[in-house]
């Protein structure tokens, strides 16, 4: 189980609440950075709740995250039909 705070935001930003998350499958890297971020896949858990799928860019140690989308499976169904459609 990992915590993460964002409690000093640039110009005088709310403080936020600690987030509690854990990865419970990892999926996939689908790209990494030269400073070594990766873009992944994984099934999460955030705070205790059900796990989701979550695709976010993290730094090399996990203990940095970038924004991202969170995806119920059914959801990540529909994405990889929409997917599937695309000619690539």
């Amino acid at each position: 189980m990992f915590t993460t705070a964002r409690r000093h935001l640039r110009n005088g930003g709310i403080e936020l609440a600690d987030i509690k998350y854990e990865i419970i499958e990892h999926v996939g890297v689908l790209s990494e950075s030269p400073k070594g971020w990766t873009k992944e896949l994984n099934l999460i858990s955030w705070n205790g709740r059900d796990p989701k799928y979550d695709l976010r860019d993290w730094a090399p140690d996990k203990a940095k995250m970038g924004k991202g989308v969170t995806l119920t499976e059914n959801d990540l169904t529909n994405l990889k039909g929409i997917l599937n459609k695309l000619d690539l």
